[in-house]
């Protein structure tokens, strides 16, 4: 069995809501950032990175996104939650899923994680008031350039679905208007009533 670490709000839904939509037989232990749990010594034996997610398998534990989202496509092939006879295909779901990882993801942290870039806290203020330009140009790139329609990567529903939902829900918060973005608007609104990603959004209710 599969075991997930992950906290509310964070990237680790998109893992969450992947292992859902693969019929994976998993567990799901929520941190607390409040309480600082990502930082505790049993978790940092777990992911000394100290932060979410982390994935526990029978070979050891993965970290980061990207990976363990093409982990569970290829652990769990039936689910057809990438093009996996494809090298290329796949590729272009692993180049979405590292441009969330690596771009619009940190582009997000600017707002409430300045701390790791700099100490001065008209620092701060500058990077907090660059995310809505910021998160607003990633997802105009992804409207205008990378989503295929009617889904990330066209009719397939795949791993690139959950990332992108995940990091939608962030977009309000970030003063970033998601109906500027009509196709990724659509998106979230279908990926709201899937039965897998109303399962994990229920969980963080709990």
């Amino acid at each position: 069995m599969l075991k997930l670490y992950y906290a509310t709000g964070t990237c680790a839904l998109a893992t969450y809501m992947s292992l859902e939509e693969a019929g994976a037989d998993y567990t799901a232990e929520r941190l607390s950032f409040k309480d600082n749990q990502q930082n505790s010594p049993d978790y940092l034996a777990i992911n000394p990175k100290g932060r979410v997610p982390a994935l526990v398998t029978d070979r050891g534990v993965l970290t980061e996104t990207p990976a363990m989202l093409a982990y569970i496509a290829q652990t769990f092939p039936k689910a057809k939650l990438a093009p996996l006879d494809d090298p290329f295909d796949f590729a272009q779901v692993q180049s979405f899923n590292s441009y969330l990882c690596s771009t619009a993801h940190i582009n997000h942290a600017h707002k409430m994680r300045g701390a790791r870039w700099a100490t001065q806290e008209s620092s701060f203020a500058d990077m907090k008031a660059m995310v809505p330009k910021t998160m607003g140009a990633c997802f105009a790139l992804i409207e205008q350039k990378m989503f295929k329609g009617p889904w990330v990567m066209g009719d397939q529903f795949t791993i690139c679905d959950p990332y992108l939902h995940t990091l939608s829900h962030w977009l309000e918060g970030d003063s970033v208007d998601i109906d500027a973005t009509p196709k990724i608007a659509d998106h979230f609104k279908r990926m709201s009533d899937r039965p897998a990603v109303r399962k994990v959004m229920d969980a963080q209710k709990a």
